[in-house]
């Protein structure tokens, strides 16, 4: 979570409250798409009040100019750069360049020398510099002065020492910018800072409050519960679980309590857009843990396609691995929506996705998909394309999908199968339609059960004998009942 802190406002940064604290009911987000700004808006007249900074692009040839985004929210831009570091890709594949009769390339080693600043785009096969990029938005207009490493991009891979060039002495512009980046992240020596002098007291009530409010959000996330409810106002009796959660930890704990009543209501770090923004950093922090604990080695991907409530088609991703301790793990990696369902389209986005979390195609030895044939056609379909780069990323079936389709297949062939779920449709239909269907069968199997216990012909125990509800038979993928039936 500090990391998180480190690139928020000035209020939150230091973990304090300012005057300036966001209020609530003021939002009025404007989302990047893709990363990119909004054409409708002109960074310099509107500021961005709410925005993804997951979002914004990882490679540097696709980044707009820190200049063109609002001064005051600059900085949070430059925090968020900084503190994910520069853009460096390994495994993946560079392509060389022809310089006379000698081909060359970009060569990863570099990274080791000049790992502080030094970025490669994969778009544009150019190297960068990141302190340069968000220190330096006004350079002249010959290479000298560091053009080349901020917009067009460095390409000259038979001339590597200009890397030591663009570093040079002491004061070069280069250093300069690297210093300012350093100043940025020390938030007790900023001017914001030393005009919002709060006491120690008034740190601790901050933190307490805080505290409270991670506990409630960590909660809801663990368990699966939605944060907000139709009416969230203060006279309403149902906030939402979110709200409801953070008065009933109030109300049962005194220093929290204390400390909640003394402050002011755009300062208790409810609003929606507080509660996004640390759903998000709860988001990261979890994919963090899942990447550590991949470390270095190879892993297969699982990928599927979902529709969520609003109708997005969208990508699921999900990693298989074998962990440090040799267990065999699967985790959900991310969500990216895909308006076009092509498979070029589906790579671009998986090609997305992992260049975000540092992980490249060549890594991956297994990929699992169903039977569509954007997924797995032998010459255009997703698996194709990645085989094409990766021989060794082996493509399987998902068996579950294969032993479902023919369990499906064999119950519709065989009649005596056939007419079983024919009556336990029919059933399912009769029973669940009435409640006091549902009243008589459960009183009929209780007295069923009550006999055989008395006569041995079932045991009792913790878990046996429980209330089951009828399943309803399906005939389409995943809900399909059949397969759980015949197993």
């Amino acid at each position: 979570m500090e990391k998180y802190f480190k690139r928020k406002s000035s209020s939150e940064q230091s973990l304090t409250p300012s005057p300036q604290a966001r209020d609530p009911q003021a939002s009025d987000p404007q989302a990047l798409d893709d990363g990119r700004r909004s054409k409708k808006l002109c960074p310099m007249k509107k500021r961005f009040l709410e925005f993804d900074l997951e979002m914004l692009p990882s490679d540097p040839g696709l980044r707009p100019r820190i200049s063109d985004y609002h001064p005051s929210d600059r900085d949070e831009i430059r925090r968020y750069y900084f503190l994910k570091g520069p853009c460096q890709p390994k495994e993946i594949n560079f392509p060389p360049r022809k310089f006379g009769d000698a081909s060359r390339k970009f060569i990863p080693d570099w990274y080791t020398k000049f790992g502080g600043w030094l970025e490669y785009s994969q778009k544009e096969d150019a190297a960068y510099c990141l302190c340069c990029y968000l220190m330096r938005s006004h350079v002249g207009e010959h290479r000298g002065s560091g053009e080349a490493f901020i917009t067009e991009g460095f390409t000259n891979w038979k001339k590597s020492d200009r890397f030591q060039v663009h570093v040079g002495g002491l004061n070069n512009a280069h250093n300069q910018a690297w210093r300012n980046c350093q100043a940025l992240m020390k938030q007790k020596q900023h001017i914001e800072g030393a005009m919002c002098k709060q006491s120690r007291q008034v740190k601790v009530e901050y933190r307490i409050r805080l505290t409270a409010i991670l506990d409630c959000i960590r909660f809801l996330l663990s368990q699966g519960l939605a944060f907000r409810g139709n009416k969230e106002s203060p006279s309403s009796t149902n906030k939402g679980n979110f709200l409801q959660l953070v008065d009933f930890l109030v109300n049962h704990n005194e220093t929290i309590r204390e400390v909640w009543k003394n402050t002011r209501g755009n300062l208790k770090l409810t609003s929606p857009p507080i509660q996004k923004d640390f759903v998000r950093v709860a988001a990261s922090e979890t994919t963090k843990a899942i990447l550590d604990d991949q470390g270095d080695s190879l892993f297969a991907i699982m990928i599927d396609e979902s529709r969520d409530i609003s109708v997005k088609e969208q990508m699921v991703v999900v990693l298989r691995y074998v962990n440090k301790k040799g267990q065999v793990i699967e985790r959900f990696l991310g969500m990216v929506h895909v308006s076009d369902t092509s498979a070029s389209s589906l790579k671009l986005a998986l090609e997305s996705l992992l260049a975000k979390h540092k992980l490249s195609l060549s890594r991956i030895r297994g990929q699992g998909y169903d039977g569509e044939s954007n997924m797995r056609g032998e010459y255009n379909g997703l698996k194709s394309l990645i085989l094409k780069e990766n021989c060794s990323a082996f493509y399987i079936h998902y068996f579950a999908h294969q032993l479902q389709f023919a369990l499906v297949a064999l119950a519709k062939k065989h009649s005596e199968i056939a007419s079983f779920f024919n009556q336990v449709a029919t059933l399912s239909n009769v029973v669940g339609a009435s409640a006091k269907h549902r009243d008589i069968l459960r009183e009929s199997q209780i007295e069923k059960v009550d006999e055989a216990l008395k006569e041995g012909e079932i045991s009792s125990g913790r878990g046996l004998n429980q209330e089951a509800t009828i399943k309803r038979a399906g005939h389409t993928r995943w809900s399909s009942h059949l397969v759980r039936y015949l197993s």
